[in-house]
């Protein structure tokens, strides 16, 4: 086995170790030297795997086996291939970009060595999960990546708010790796391995199998298998109904809100439905549910971002969005799409929390888009680096995110998956909710007047250069990544055997016969709809916020019920506290009183006072007089012959 390999997620794992243990005697300095120069390995060590992978060189076998029951090894191993070591390079560029730009932003922090050591040990968690070659090492990283990010947003947790999101983002997430569980636990007992090789091998073999979930009811075993791993996907990436914690996840400080939303774990889910696509292309009613709920999320969660001041939780809602639009494409089996769309997605939505970032910073953390304005003559690398990501996120050509989204929407155009018509119309409705919502933040944040106070507006300045270098090769990837990947990872053999597609399901090699290369794709999308519904976006977005201002609140007031509706999110977070949270803890009340102090507690107290009787009855016989123990000797003696007579 190649040692880089093994050096890929344990360097992340050694500074976070250093700096967690020793933090405090090595100071912060070292702290952040030690983690930065362990991500800074990581991300060559990845960079060289990827080009041995690209070589023809693959890898898949166990590192050792942790314990073997009824013929079931548990192991850990790792699967190197072209799908594993393009996450890896993703996951530790965009960590460490996080880390350099953290030392800005958490400068004055008093948790400053206990953060680098939180987000390194995020990112070996995350490599982990993406090298694994089994369900079983899968699932430690998913829930490493759960851990960690329950402590990164509560980080601050003296703030009531901070604990309440981490709290909600734990519980949430448990409500979907209950299910990715059981799907787990199906695939051991029907397969009899966790191995992805081995369980793949066997679904060609094992189709139309169905299990009873209800007596008589025949179920589909690998839909229900499928539906079920979603169930976990659903709640790590964020999607309906399972969506809730992710917005709330802004407590926490911004790098971490960049590296949970761009590269990392709500990306999780899209991986694990990529890698599982021998599994899924088996399942179709698998695929429409995932088609469905990514078109869902996809075109509500984008109108939430049309209300919301807060500047991260703009750019939060636009991650939900595009999950969806990732999602979407898992459901009409361009896994390449999807795959491609996560890593240009990666580089533009860092860009963009770490832009948001660097406005609050400079803002004395206000992030009220409301009492912002004309930021772009103080902050121009700022601006423009937002303007970039701007730009890809909402598929201008030919800039990154045009390439990965405009593939997911034609897939899903040529798609026969039940519910491809459906998810058409929300992904392309999308682009221009996209449009809209992300130059609403670009405008109200960058141009028009200052609206802050007279002593934030004299003490704006751009933000150091810890900060802005990130900004910038953020920037440079968000522009140039598409332009250079499309061909290789949609229609090349970049991925190579990773992803798998079935027959009636080859929509991207549909798509190959009508590409002609990257230049002429970018000047083709200048003529297609997704570019005019952005443009139109952005046009109206420029008349709302600039030329007509006073606009928007009248908008609001027209359409007040639906305005309401969308500024309480659907209603969805008050439901769920009502009937879950609430029910949850009447349960637990009802359980106290009735099971705990009144049949738990009645039967021991009960137990004690029957003993406390009976030893005070027992008692009123040693008094301590000899004739009275005299007395019941006679008795006994009498009581003894009486029974042994009658028995005589």
């Amino acid at each position: 086995m190649n040692p880089l390999y093994l050096a890929i997620p344990l360097s992340p794992l050694g500074g976070a170790l250093v700096a967690g243990f020793f933090g405090r005697t090595i100071g912060r300095t070292l702290s952040h030297s030690v983690t930065i120069l362990g991500m800074i390995a990581c991300f060559i060590c990845s960079l060289l795997v990827l080009q041995d992978v690209l070589a023809g060189h693959l890898f898949n076998g166990p590192l050792y086996t942790w314990a073997s029951s009824g013929g079931l090894n548990l192991e850990v191993g790792f699967l190197v291939d072209g799908l594993s070591a393009s996450m890896a390079v993703v996951v530790s560029f965009i960590s460490l970009m996080v880390h350099v730009y953290t030392i800005g932003y958490m400068h004055e922090d008093p948790g400053y060595q206990r953060f680098f050591c939180y987000i390194s040990l995020f990112t070996f968690g995350m490599l982990m999960l993406v090298l694994s070659n089994n369900f079983l090492q899968l699932f430690f990283g998913w829930e490493a990546v759960g851990l960690m990010s329950y402590l990164l947003i509560g980080f601050w947790y003296t703030r009531p708010s901070a604990i309440f999101a981490n709290l909600k983002a734990f519980l949430v997430n448990r409500v979907g790796d209950f299910g990715f569980l059981l799907g787990i636990a199906l695939v051991a007992a029907h397969f009899g391995s966790l191995d992805y090789a081995v369980v793949f091998g066997k679904v060609p073999g094992m189709q139309n199998t169905t299990i009873e979930i209800f007596s008589g009811v025949p179920w589909d075993l690998y839909s229900v298998i499928g539906i079920l791993l979603f169930v976990g996907a659903m709640g790590k990436s964020a999607q309906v109904p399972l969506h809730v914690w992710l917005p709330d996840s802004m407590e926490g400080p911004t790098p971490i809100s960049a590296l949970i939303h761009a590269a990392t774990m709500v990306t999780a889910g899209i991986f694990m439905v990529s890698r599982l696509s021998p599994l899924y292309e088996a399942a179709p009613t698998a695929l429409s549910v995932i088609l469905v709920i990514g078109a869902i999320t996809a075109f509500f969660m984008g109108l939430l971002g049309l209300v919301q001041h807060d500047i991260k939780r703009v750019v939060a809602y636009s991650t939900l969005s595009q999950l969806g639009y990732m999602t979407v494409g898992l459901g009409a089996s361009a896994y390449a799409a999807s795959m491609f769309h996560l890593i240009t997605h990666a580089f533009f939505k860092a860009l963009l929390f770490l832009a948001a970032g660097s406005v609050i910073m400079a803002m004395h953390h206000e992030q009220d888009m409301r009492r912002m304005g004309g930021l772009r003559r103080y902050l121009p690398v700022t601006y423009v680096t937002s303007l970039v990501g701007t730009l890809a996120l909402c598929g201008f050509p030919p800039f990154a995110g045009f390439f990965s989204k405009d593939a997911i929407i034609e897939a899903t155009r040529l798609s026969n998956t039940p519910g491809a018509g459906l998810a058409y119309a929300a992904v392309l409705s999308g682009v221009f909710i996209t449009s809209l919502y992300s130059f609403r933040l670009l405008f109200l944040a960058f141009h028009g007047k200052p609206r802050m106070d007279e002593h934030t507006r004299e003490h704006l300045h751009e933000s150091p250069w810890v900060v802005t270098v990130p900004l910038v090769l953020l920037a440079l990837a968000s522009a140039l990544a598409g332009w250079f990947y499309v061909e290789p990872m949609l229609y090349g053999n970049h991925f190579g055997q990773a992803i798998v597609t079935g027959p009636g399901h080859e929509v991207l090699r549909h798509m190959a016969e009508e590409f002609h290369g990257p230049a002429a794709a970018a000047l083709e999308g200048l003529h297609s709809l997704p570019f005019w519904l952005a443009l139109a976006g952005a046009g109206t977005a420029a008349y709302l916020y600039i030329v007509a201002p006073g606009l928007p609140g009248r908008i609001a007031l027209a359409l007040a019920p639906l305005h309401r509706l969308l500024v309480n999110k659907y209603y969805l977070d008050v439901f769920y506290e009502a009937v879950f949270a609430t029910g949850a803890r009447r349960i637990g009340r009802l359980l106290w009183t009735v099971g705990d102090i009144g049949i738990i507690d009645g039967a021991v107290n009960g137990a004690a006072r029957a003993v406390g009787s009976a030893a005070a009855l027992i008692r009123q016989w040693q008094s301590g007089y000899v004739y009275h123990y005299a007395f019941t000797m006679i008795c006994g003696v009498f009581l003894l012959l009486t029974l042994w007579f009658v028995r005589g």
